[in-house]
């Protein structure tokens, strides 16, 4: 009917609603103005018969639901991946996988429902959906812990830099004695980031055994807080892998009767709302999340179209000094 009504083919009308460039300009006007006085919206059933695609991508999420709605990351990933997706035909499915259903999460994705899948998670870094990736296009948030799994697709930050810039910049300051409070091991971003504090203070020739574990939670910072101050021994600055960790950090700070930074300066990884809420404000590196997630989005939609991309995309991250620090 609206090849008809436009006096085009139906092959026409199909290179249109598909914003083909291989069509004339007023060839698209007639045929969007009989679309519009017909009031046709294409079937997406149909279109997914022909096309064998089914225009939707889903979103894992391999975390508790607690994790993912007290999380800013996640907020801020996801929030980049839908507005990238937005300008395309792809609708985006949110799945909150545990590792103990995972197995119902792999026949979603397998079952012909998705034409791809984005899996985000600060435990990501397995890429325990890798295997997926044989027959459906699968891109990462973060780097595999397994080396032998280096041919997934994932976007990063520079997690090791930026926690090296932010502990040089604690050196810059005069402190001489820094700790940190450092991220789950079994995590690339805790490894990365310890990596980078590690880093500095070796090519200054400091010590590196001011070394407590948290879990990215502000509990855990507070708790591993407490370790380093319970030491006994001087500690003048503090890097920790993240601003929620950094922020439990803060309150055990005062409560032990010490000033920030007058005695020890602090430092963080995110560039959240933790950070920026805290008083004083929080130096912090900030890594972009939101082109994180849109960029994950990008490197899908260009696999399952069938172009040619990177496996790895690093993304920088840059230092946010702040009063925490001065």
């Amino acid at each position: 009917m609206v090849a008809a009504l436009a006096g085009v083919s139906r092959a026409t009308v199909s290179r249109v609603v598909n914003s083909s460039p291989k069509v004339t300009p007023h060839v698209v006007d007639a045929v969007n103005d009989a679309i519009e006085r017909l009031n046709y919206v294409p079937n997406r059933a149909a279109r997914s018969l022909a096309s064998r695609r089914t225009q939707v991508i889903a979103l894992v999420v391999p975390e508790t639901t607690a994790k993912l709605f007290s999380d800013p990351f996640f907020a801020t990933v996801a929030q980049g991946i839908a507005l990238y997706l937005s300008d395309t035909d792809y609708t985006l499915n949110m799945l909150i996988s545990s590792e103990a259903k995972s197995e119902k999460t792999r026949r979603y994705l397998m079952g012909g429902n998705v034409d791809g899948a984005l899996v985000v998670s600060h435990h990501s870094g397995d890429h325990s959906y890798s295997e997926l990736g044989q027959s459906l296009p699968v891109v990462f948030g973060g780097r595999p812990l397994i080396a032998t799994e280096s041919a997934s697709y994932f976007v990063d930050v520079d997690n090791a830099a930026g926690a090296a810039g932010a502990t040089a910049h604690l050196v810059e300051t005069g402190r001489r004695h820094i700790a940190t409070i450092a991220g789950p091991q079994d995590m690339p971003a805790g490894l990365d980031r310890l990596t980078g504090w590690r880093r500095t203070l070796s090519m200054h020739g400091f010590d590196q055994s001011l070394v407590e574990l948290g879990d990215f939670t502000p509990e855990s910072g507070a708790d591993a807080m407490r370790r380093l101050l319970d030491r006994g021994v001087p500690i003048d600055g503090v890097f920790a892998a993240n601003d929620q960790m950094a922020a439990g950090a803060y309150s055990v700070i005062y409560e032990r009767g010490l000033s920030i930074p007058g005695d020890i300066a602090m430092a963080g990884f995110d560039d959240n709302y933790y950070g920026s809420t805290t008083t004083p404000p929080l130096t912090t590196v900030h890594q972009p999340s939101h082109e994180l997630g849109a960029k994950m989005a990008e490197v899908l939609v260009a696999l399952i179209e069938g172009k040619t991309v990177e496996h790895v995309t690093l993304m920088p991250t840059n230092l946010l000094v702040r009063a925490s620090t001065l």
